[in-house]
């Protein structure tokens, strides 16, 4: 499933060989080429990936485990299979630590729940960040209150980076959760997990659960050296389809905790009074799963792997620095996130003083130019920079560089127009 090498021509991606595995990015928006700068919210999908869905379900789907006939055991092969490529491409040391979930929101309120429900008690601390997008939030409050925890929270830097010095200060005896992003979303800061890890590690017994939805489609994952407890990503963010996710945790940890849902599938044995669990990962995979899904998600992890991911990283890097450096031409355009491109994401999140987001992206629409305008589901971060929204382009690696100088043309357009 992966790509060719021609995909790649030194350390160089071959940008339109890769794009005619992208046949959606070859169409108009009211009569302009559509340019699409919304990765961030939801990458689009290459060919080989729509082919693994339609070829499941041409010739193999079954409800999978319980079945002996041979559609049953195609599909239980192809989602079990599709688990071991996905453990692969993130390096876990077994298929059996990767839980299917439909998405990254999902992985981290299973993780909250049942972390919670193992480790977290009455006054102790779980600490996150005024990063966060709101699902590596709201679950950790609605622990907290549940549980009678407190939560405490990391703030940013003027320059969108996680102040490691008062975490440091913050890690104690009593913290049991630390739950951060590995990029975020809002601002493209690529945080330092295995420095804080070693911090964690150093001075706490805490979990480290790391948000990897914008982390995993744009950089190589180890988790073995990652220094986390748990990785939780999204398959819609990655080139795999949408309503498809992964939580990677420590095997030691998830054979602790007790199952996120009940129902068929992750159960050994039901009695009148009790029940008792499937082997991890299964115990939290109740119901039906989404093998479809998971065969897309492994076909994406195939395509990007096919790709090279490092090559992918420093295209995005090559567009970031365009990108910064042609908008920050624009009178009165502000640009959010770390200076230096090695700790940055392709996340470019800005806002023209004197205008709206909104209007500034339903302009640049009107250009075919799609990005995301608002508080990108991280209200926290827009309220640490006292704006009420940005306007954010993201790219990925069906991005050119025609299409970044297309961007700031459109934003200089929008700005004329709507300041006059």
């Amino acid at each position: 499933m992966g790509r060719p090498a021609s995909a790649v021509t030194g350390s160089r991606l071959d940008v339109a060989r890769i794009r005619e595995d992208f046949p959606i990015l070859d169409q108009t928006v009211d009569g302009r080429p559509l340019v699409y700068l919304d990765s961030a919210a939801s990458s689009q999908k290459p060919l080989q990936v729509i082919d693994a869905i339609r070829t499941y379900y041409l010739r193999d789907h079954a409800n999978v485990h319980r079945g002996v006939h041979e559609l049953a055991r195609r599909a239980t092969e192809a989602y079990e299979d599709s688990r071991a490529r996905v453990a692969r491409w993130v390096n876990a040391a077994d298929a059996h630590e990767i839980v299917w979930t439909r998405g990254t929101s999902e992985a981290l309120n299973l993780v909250a729940f049942s972390i919670g429900q193992a480790r977290v008690g009455h006054g102790d601390e779980i600490i996150v960040s005024a990063m966060e997008h709101h699902s590596n939030l709201v679950p950790w409050q609605l622990l907290a209150e549940r549980n009678g925890a407190k939560l405490r929270f990391v703030e940013l830097t003027d320059a969108g980076r996680l102040d490691l010095d008062q975490l440091r200060d913050m890690l104690g005896a009593r913290t049991r959760v630390v739950a951060l992003p590995h990029v975020s979303n809002a601002l493209g800061t690529i945080n330092p997990v295995r420095e804080i890890g070693r911090l964690v590690r150093g001075r706490s017994d805490a979990v480290l659960v790391l948000d990897g939805a914008q982390g995993a489609p744009h950089l190589a994952v180890d988790v073995q050296s990652l220094g986390c407890d748990f990785y939780a990503f999204s398959g819609h963010k990655m080139c795999g389809p949408t309503g498809m996710g992964a939580l990677w945790g420590n095997r030691q940890l998830l054979e602790e905790m007790p199952p996120y849902q009940g129902g068929g599938e992750m159960i050994e044995h039901v009695y009148r009074d009790h029940s008792t669990w499937a082997e991890v990962p299964h115990k939290f995979e109740a119901g039906t799963p989404n093998i479809a899904g998971a065969v897309g998600m492994a076909a994406a992890a195939d395509y990007l792997d096919g790709v090279d991911r490092a090559a992918i990283h420093e295209h995005e890097k090559s567009l970031t620095r365009r990108a910064i450096s042609l908008l920050a031409d624009v009178e009165g355009l502000r640009i959010f996130g770390p200076g230096a491109l090695e700790e940055r994401a392709g996340v470019v999140p800005f806002v023209i003083d004197g205008t709206s987001a909104q209007d500034v992206a339903t302009i640049l629409d009107a250009q075919g130019i799609a990005v995301r305008a608002g508080h990108h589901c991280a209200q926290l971060v827009v309220d640490r920079f006292q704006v009420s929204a940005t306007t954010r382009a993201s790219f990925y690696l069906y991005n050119t560089v025609e299409e970044v100088e297309q961007l700031a043309e459109g934003v200089r357009t929008a700005r004329n127009v709507l300041l006059g």
